[in-house]
């Protein structure tokens, strides 16, 4: 099984946030809390251990994954930013949003649509933007679940479910899990791809 580690979610221990990131630096997995719900992820940079990912969601790789970066200029790195959709992002991020941009040539192949679009989430969650600092690059994110089974909660149930096929499991106390709103931001006009967790209305 996974070993388990337990982070202050408002406070992240700094020492243990670098056991984490010495995990995802040599290629594991992280099963890791957010600001919607508990998520899998890696270093976007590493493409096995990306493939990892795809095997443990029994996902198609061609159906690539979104990842988070821990602010508005690392976003800029990773997409192709237009003035209105910075603006949005400046004043709804971070959040509980999963923004849909044009991906910049900094991307791995493996994390980019057929359309070159990329999933960014910038979330409001101490533990994920420490782990994204401290590796210094984004880290993918994908919700820590499967279709069959109940949305876990706690790193408990997170451990029951994937705790045979993961590296590590970040203990950051009990979530109340609901998916992040999926926008695209490809167009001036917003398209809401997913209502979730954040308020649509602003981008209506």
């Amino acid at each position: 099984m996974a070993r388990q580690i337990e982070i202050n979610s408002v406070n992240p221990q700094q020492r243990l946030i670098n056991m984490a990131v010495e995990v995802l630096k040599k290629g594991g997995v992280v099963c890791y809390p957010t600001d919607t719900m508990y998520g899998l992820g890696c270093d976007i940079f590493n493409q096995k251990a990306v493939s990892r990912v795809h095997e443990i969601k029994r996902r198609a790789k061609d159906k690539p994954f979104s990842f988070m970066c821990a602010s508005l200029a690392d976003i800029s790195l990773y997409a192709h930013v237009s003035s209105p959709a910075y603006r949005l992002l400046r004043r709804h991020l971070p959040g509980p949003y999963t923004m849909v941009l044009p991906g910049s040539k900094l991307v791995p192949k493996i994390m980019l649509t057929k359309q070159k679009t990329v999933g960014i989430r910038l979330p409001q969650s101490p533990i994920c933007l420490a782990l994204i600092e401290t590796l210094g690059n984004p880290v993918l994110n994908t919700s820590a679940l499967r279709e069959d089974c109940a949305v876990p909660a706690d790193s408990y149930a997170v451990e029951e479910l994937f705790g045979s096929q993961v590296d590590l499991i970040i203990d950051g106390g009990e979530l109340f899990p609901e998916p992040s709103t999926v926008i695209s931001l490809v167009t001036e006009q917003p398209e809401i791809l997913r209502e979730g967790k954040g308020d649509i209305a602003p981008f209506l």
